[in-house]
């Protein structure tokens, strides 16, 4: 069997994922990936277990999940650390202002997949003599290196697919994985449906069995993006007009940053029939308020490309997700450049956002995807 380091945020996913890879008889390290605040005492990355943990609440990782994710550790007894990663989580809460800034929607959760659960998790996994890692997302791995075989060179024949569960596959946000790692990436939840993994978890006597799950970003507790874009940077001017798409003035907004695209709710205007936020220009403080029709978009370009098959060389046929919870779409997709890529739908989409991702399926394998420009 294999040394696995899993991922561990206090919540029954990853929990059960504890469970059942010791289960399986392997050998498996906790870790808790800390990014919030700072909690009374937390080790720096040199492998020392925490000491003690003072409970605050930051959203899923805080020092109450740290709490829950060592006490689960304890149950099953298997080795737990707990890390802090702040240095680290900093370039994620910049990315995030920086894209509301620039006038675009981020996609933390992805980013964090890419520069942290699957970058910094792997190196911990190095440091530690494990060939694989694993966390508790909702997604498989098809084709990877088995870890009850001995050690071989990683794999690059491994598949991404959705979970079994379609009301919580993750696989959207784990586009971003590098494909050299893919092959030695476990996900023992992935085979299994919510309800499901919740007994187990209960049948196991895991003490989150119950747990809720985390809906709002971990640094943004409260759901207040604008809140914490104004206590995070220096406060800057973003309020200006809200236009149609012919640049006839409607109203005033607050800031910009408030607003994506797509949005309905909260525009605080009256129409006699549904409006969407359709543009955001960032130069001239402007949101561009428009019909459905006028959201609609039948093609889009992406960069900052991240394969997990080999890139297509001419028109790809496939399906294309430009949200987490919206159905991918019947799309054809091509290469511009090495780092390009263009998107076209058979029928328009709603709610295309610049800096949101963009995520190309055949059936349920990930092929690839990038970030929409």
């Amino acid at each position: 069997m294999a040394r696995v380091v899993l991922a561990m945020s206090g919540g029954v996913d990853s929990s059960a994922a504890a469970y059942l890879l010791r289960e399986q008889g392997h050998d498996v390290i906790g870790l808790f990936m800390r990014s919030g605040e700072a909690a009374e005492t937390v080790c720096s990355t040199d492998l020392l277990p925490v000491v003690s943990i003072k409970p605050h609440h930051q959203g899923c990782c805080s020092a109450s999940d740290a709490a829950d994710a060592r006490r689960v550790a304890d149950r099953l007894d298997i080795p737990f650390h707990a890390l802090n990663f702040r240095d680290e989580f900093t370039r994620i809460k910049d990315y995030f202002a920086d894209e509301y800034a620039a006038g675009r929607t981020p996609n933390p959760c992805a980013m964090c997949n890419i520069w942290l659960k699957f970058g910094k998790l792997w190196d911990f996994a190095r440091q530690v003599g494990a060939d694989f890692i694993a966390t508790g997302h909702y997604a498989r791995v098809d084709g990877g290196d088995d870890p009850t075989g001995p050690p071989t060179p990683p794999s690059l024949n491994a598949r991404l697919l959705r979970g079994r569960d379609e009301g919580k596959d993750q696989s959207y946000v784990l586009f971003g994985i590098r494909r050299e790692i893919l092959g030695r990436v476990l996900f023992p939840v992935g085979d299994r449906t919510k309800p499901e993994i919740r007994e187990l978890a209960r049948l196991a006597g895991i003490q989150t069995a119950d747990k809720p799950d985390s809906q709002e970003i971990c640094f943004i507790p409260d759901n207040d993006y604008a809140g914490f874009l104004g206590r995070y940077r220096e406060p800057v001017e973003t309020a200006g007009e809200i236009v149609d798409t012919t640049g006839r003035v409607l109203g005033q907004h607050a800031g910009y940053e408030r607003y994506t695209i797509g949005q309905r709710r909260g525009l605080g205007l009256a129409f006699g029939e549904p409006r969407f936020v359709v543009k955001i220009d960032p130069e001239l403080k402007q949101v561009v308020i428009g019909t459905r029709e006028e959201l609609g978009r039948s093609a889009l370009t992406a960069n900052r490309l991240n394969w997990l098959v080999d890139p297509p060389a001419g028109d790809l046929r496939c399906t294309a997700q430009i949200r987490y919870q919206q159905q991918a779409a019947s799309a054809t997709a091509r290469l511009l450049d090495q780092d390009r890529l263009e998107v076209e739908f058979d029928d328009p989409q709603y709610g295309v956002a610049p800096g949101q991702a963009v995520v190309l399926f055949d059936g349920d394998v990930v092929l690839g995807g990038g970030w929409i420009a």
